[in-house]
């Protein structure tokens, strides 16, 4: 049962008042609603915010979300929907650059491939599968052994060589080579 409120000298009950339409929603819910109205009711077109920032621009009916409209979300994006008396009928999900949220075929941020939109669109390879080197591909080298950046160290014969196969002068200490099989991609 909703409490008695005095108004002025006469005690009307706020249920009294909610069927009267006498209460502003603010007072109840902390929302707001700026726009056309018909018998006190959200009608035709406006803005109805959410207490937490989040607002719809639309078209009301009866009090309700009807017709064309979208709930914004600041800072994340839009939801652009057909509404029929409060309820989605259909509509679509944008996120703040732009992209749209799709059910199917939704190939971002997913499993083990953390990519963003932006990133699929202009071929960067989801991690694990990016550039291993500076110059693009990776250069072959031995089964086992390890790209050192200027060539290869093979760990089986502890010994250092250019790409193209022939020794280097120097060997690598002890130290460089755990560094080496610590840091750098093994050939497999």
């Amino acid at each position: 049962r909703f409490s008695s409120l005095n108004l002025g000298g006469s005690d009307i009950s706020l249920e009294q008042r909610l069927v009267t339409h006498q209460v502003p929603m603010a007072d109840l819910t902390g929302c707001k609603y700026e726009g056309e109205k018909h018998s006190g009711r959200m009608e035709g077109k406006g803005i109805f915010t959410f207490p937490n920032g989040n607002y719809y621009v639309g078209e009301m009916k009866d009090g309700m979300f009807h017709g064309e409209g979208t709930i914004f979300f600041p800072e994340l994006g839009k939801y652009v929907a057909t509404w029929d008396h409060g309820r989605v009928i259909e509509g679509q999900y944008f996120f703040r650059d732009g992209l749209l949220y799709e059910r199917t075929h939704w190939d971002y941020c997913i499993g083990n491939d953390r990519r963003f939109e932006s990133e699929c669109s202009s071929d960067i390879k989801p991690a694990g599968e990016s550039l291993v080197t500076n110059n693009g591909a990776a250069r072959r080298i031995p089964h086992g052994c390890y790209d050192t950046g200027d060539g290869y160290f093979d760990p089986a014969a502890r010994t250092a060589h250019t790409y193209d196969g022939e020794l280097q002068a120097r060997q690598p200490e002890e130290e460089e080579q755990q560094w080496i099989q610590q840091h750098c991609r093994i050939q497999r």
